[in-house]
């Protein structure tokens, strides 16, 4: 016999005892071992679990901090460098983080052309042509602009998902959430004042570009959702392409840099390595660990970190609207990734009975 804790009692042992004496004393032996045993289990695992915690919870933070911050390595390389040729560092640097991953972990690269093909389309909708757009728009927009604007991806995202996902229809919450989020936008825009102060053109690159990511990902859904390979194996494979797709590009919009600042090339390769490779591989195990909708809610970190970068240290102009706009957007994207809560069973009154 066992106990409850699935631990066998003294009692289990009868090849030399009677069943017989199985008695009271054993089933309290029995008990008191089981109890010691849990309450040393539970000691154990509270501090292991307490650092688990800790653990996902530094390593958002640091996922915050890294994509905030890269909206300042973007403007700070665009300083020393043609935006293309920004946007060729930043996604060759991550390729190389996350093909040294590869070799570490022994994972390959998916071997299938239609895979490629589709990781092909991938690459460009969700890496080389934001990441330009982001770029371009930078010499003409604050990076804080430029993070705010990223945050309306999710607007985007519900906006397209009316469309394309018909499994993915919309509640009324959520579109009261995506007409917020716009009237947000807005709000950042100055629109009262007929965008006086900002760039209409690098605007709309921003927002283009934050419209990339959810028409990416709907593509990457209803063509790679069947594929049997990693993550790290399909993320790997697109920043290759997406880095060919850029090193043809580059070079027939923009002439050789004549020199390489050391500031500008530094945020390059932290933009990369850092931005582009290091946050993935911490997205990808966030993901896994604490689930998707727990792990998008850095989407609600960034545009905060990446104002406060560009105000602190790019001395960067920041009037009330952009601020009061950003809230608006994060409160419209927070309500357009809402769910309805399932609804509870009906508990029958205590001291019912149910017949058969």
């Amino acid at each position: 016999m066992s106990t409850a804790t699935g631990a066998p009692t003294a009692s289990a042992d009868t090849t030399t005892a009677p069943a017989t004496t199985a008695g009271p004393t054993a089933d309290r032996d029995a008990a008191a071992t089981a109890s010691t045993s849990l309450r040393s289990a539970t000691a154990t695992a509270a501090p292991t679990a307490r650092g688990r915690a800790r653990g996902w919870q530094l390593r958002f933070a640091v996922l915050s901090l890294v994509w905030g911050f890269s909206f300042l390595f973007i403007k700070v390389g665009t300083q020393g460098f043609a935006p293309l040729q920004v946007t060729l560092g930043r996604v060759a640097f991550g390729a190389l983080v996350l093909l040294a991953v590869l070799v570490v972990k022994r994972e390959r690269l998916p071997r299938s052309a239609r895979t490629w093909a589709h990781l092909t389309v991938a690459a460009f909708l969700l890496n080389a042509l934001p990441f330009s757009l982001f770029a371009y728009a930078e010499l003409t927009i604050p990076s804080t602009l430029a993070g705010i604007c990223n945050a309306t991806s999710p607007l985007w995202g519900m906006a397209l998902s009316v469309v394309a996902l018909s499994e993915d229809r919309p509640t009324r919450r959520r579109v009261a959430g995506l007409g917020l989020g716009f009237l947000g936008v807005l709000t950042v825009l100055g629109t009262w004042q007929g965008f006086a102060g900002t760039d209409l053109t690098g605007t709309v690159m921003a927002l283009s570009a934050s419209l990339c990511y959810p028409i990416g990902w709907i593509y990457v859904r209803r063509t790679l959702a069947g594929v049997s390979h990693s993550h790290l194996s399909m993320s790997g494979a697109q920043l290759l392409l997406a880095t060919a797709q850029l090193a043809v590009v580059t070079p027939l919009f923009t002439t050789a840099p004549t020199g390489y600042p050391i500031i500008p090339l530094l945020a390059v390769f932290a933009l990369g390595a850092l931005g582009t490779g290091l946050a993935f591989l911490i997205q990808y195990g966030l993901v896994a660990e604490i689930g998707p909708t727990t792990a998008q809610m850095v989407t609600y970190f960034i545009p905060v970190i990446a104002t406060a970068a560009g105000v602190a240290l790019l001395h960067e102009q920041l009037s009330w609207n952009t601020p009061v706009g950003a809230l608006i957007v994060l409160a419209g994207a927070a309500l357009t990734q809402s769910r309805p809560r399932p609804s509870r069973p009906t508990v029958p009154p205590t001291g019912s009975t149910t017949t058969n």
